[in-house]
């Protein structure tokens, strides 16, 4: 598989992730993002020795969106210094079955995890395991079925968007584990029932070496189809 490599430098390489493609895999025989970007790097290298790459953040496996990466362990610190202090500008489009009551809105929740059934749900915040869940959403389209929203993600949680869009009464299309809900035959829209309607179209962050801030966008207009 060919990546879709966005920017690449000596220090950081930033891609598209396709839907379906987990990050990392613990499975040999499932390509994953790390493998097939590290397989780039040797092609692109001279050197014998396996390329560094580190995973600095994560998507769920049937999300498509940007993602970077770190190509030296310094570079590698300090992108994960930003996401632990300053934090990314993670940006999200979501079609959502329903439209939210309130049109834009921040969401502050607590979630766990369930490790057993690779779930989250909404909990109470002295719950065992809670962590604080946090993002804002706009509406930016809506029909009598569904609602297109921007989100900004402030925490990285387990399934987070998904948990908590679902908990608002507006699941995300496509997703079965916290919604049953896809797009009926006769709606217009041209997604395709089976996958999650759920895109991490913009990344931003500081460059770990030249202190410049970048931005990463791809203009997905299959999301403005309602």
């Amino acid at each position: 598989m060919t990546p879709n490599i966005l920017f690449e430098d000596p220090y950081i390489l930033v891609c598209l992730k396709p839907a379906g493609i987990p990050v990392q895999s613990r499975m040999l025989s499932k390509p994953d993002m790390v493998s097939i970007l590290k397989n780039h790097l040797s092609a692109e290298s001279s050197k014998k020795q396996a390329p560094y790459l580190a995973v600095i953040h994560r998507l769920d496996q049937p999300v498509e969106g940007i993602l970077v990466f770190g190509k030296t362990p310094i570079a590698a610190k300090e992108l994960n210094r930003q996401l632990q202090t300053e934090g990314f500008g993670k940006h999200y489009r979501a079609l959502l079955h329903g439209t939210p009551a309130i049109l834009e809105a921040s969401l502050t929740d607590y979630i766990v995890k369930d490790g057993r059934t690779n779930t989250s749900r909404i909990c109470l915040p002295d719950t065992p395991g809670a962590k604080l869940a946090q993002l804002h959403y706009r509406t930016i389209q809506s029909n009598q079925t569904f609602s297109t929203v921007e989100i900004k993600l402030v925490t990285g949680r387990h399934h987070q968007i998904r948990v908590q869009m679902a908990h608002l009464g507006c699941p995300i299309v496509g997703d079965r584990k916290y919604g049953t809900y896809s797009i009926s035959s006769d709606c217009t829209s041209s997604f395709p029932s089976q996958k999650l309607q759920l895109f991490a179209y913009c990344l931003e962050f500081v460059h770990p070496y030249t202190n410049k801030p970048l931005r990463f966008e791809i203009d997905r207009l299959d999301t403005k189809l309602l």
